[in-house]
């Protein structure tokens, strides 16, 4: 159960920012007991490991904040959030054992496709609202949005690891924002329809 919350949370975070969970998980697995690494991923702890992911941190960072930029950078990192996803959600597979569980360790697959597969979700969801967050603010929410996007990334790395049972809650409150932010898309790609509509009927 613990092992499952901890990396559906990780995996949401993954599909936001693809480097922020990766670096939490890298961390604390580094400097805490939170996190034991199963045999294979010890590397994510690595003094260079994280050094690396840290720039590929800030160049996420800096890049998801420029408007037109920041969609070039969506469609890039199409293939790396649900990739990071699938790492972080195995790789935190042994917090199995705090529940006596060892299902998710003998099926590592399954973790690796439910990560894949939560990451991309969000991911999607992200890269759809971007471009109409940047069309209907001329480009000035993408840094506020980008913004949102890592605190929220952050904090679903750390609630994931430190308190577990209160993913559900998170991810409720990620699929709420999420199905209003569809909601949002469609409505305004209908006005742009219904405008384009009127423009060549005039």
């Amino acid at each position: 159960m613990f092992a499952t919350l901890t990396g559906l949370g990780l995996s949401t975070a993954a599909g936001l920012n693809a480097y922020i969970p990766l670096m939490v998980v890298g961390v604390a697995a580094n400097l805490t007991d939170a996190v034991r690494l199963p045999q294979g991923y010890e590397r994510l702890s690595n003094g260079w490991v994280l050094a690396i992911i840290g720039v590929l941190l800030l160049a996420e960072f800096v890049l998801d904040k420029v408007p037109v930029v920041d969609h070039v950078n969506d469609i890039i990192q199409t293939a790396v959030r649900p990739a990071a996803g699938g790492v972080v959600f195995s790789a935190t597979s042994a917090a199995a054992e705090l529940d006596n569980s060892t299902w998710m360790t003998e099926h590592p697959a399954v973790g690796w496709v439910l990560g894949i597969v939560t990451a991309l979700i969000v991911h999607v969801i992200k890269s759809s609202v971007r471009p109409v967050v940047n069309a209907s603010t001329a480009g000035v929410g993408a840094p506020v949005v980008s913004t949102v996007e890592d605190a929220s990334s952050l904090s679903m790395s750390l609630i994931a690891i430190f308190l577990p049972v209160l993913v559900l809650i998170a991810l409720a409150a990620f699929g709420t924002l999420g199905w209003l932010a569809i909601r949002r898309v469609r409505r305004y790609k209908a006005t742009r329809r219904a405008r384009t509509a009127q423009r060549g009927s005039a």
